[in-house]
């Protein structure tokens, strides 16, 4: 939430979800971002692919493609699994797009926050999301994540 907030980019959250959104702990751990993030959540993957028809790109350690190799589209979506398993193998084999984070050999993964973070921005490098003063309109972002 913290890092939708501060690009300005929504956020979807697609159930289930590892964590309970009214659980205090959430609610003190997101401070004040969630308030300012933009969250729209979604009952189920099917529920979300019609509510979101623009291009999905998943993130995942079993992709073939780099995300610096990969040209992203302003309007494309991020979509990140759980942490522990990534997301189920139905939705992986739903998504053409997939793109991986290049590791040392031998290391699992990133946590979510830290991967999203980084496809996320390279997105907006490439899609100019970022504007170069530091501080931007958050209109400007349009991808999601």
């Amino acid at each position: 939430m913290r890092l939708a907030a501060c690009l300005g980019v929504p956020l979807d959250i697609i159930e289930p979800c590892g964590f309970i959104w009214q659980d205090q702990k959430l609610q003190r751990a997101g401070m004040d971002y969630i308030e300012l993030a933009n969250v729209q959540r979604h009952a189920s993957f099917a529920a979300f692919c019609q509510a979101q028809p623009q291009r999905l790109i998943l993130i995942d350690t079993k992709a073939a493609t780099s995300f610096l190799d990969f040209t992203f589209k302003k309007d494309d979506i991020l979509l990140l699994g759980k942490e522990s398993v990534g997301v189920p193998e139905e939705v992986f084999q739903a998504i053409p797009h997939r793109v991986v984070i290049p590791m040392v050999e031998g290391r699992r993964s990133l946590n979510v926050a830290v991967a999203g973070a980084m496809v996320l921005g390279e997105a907006l490098r490439q899609t100019q999301g970022f504007d170069r003063g530091g501080i931007y309109d958050d209109t400007r972002a349009e991808g999601r994540i």
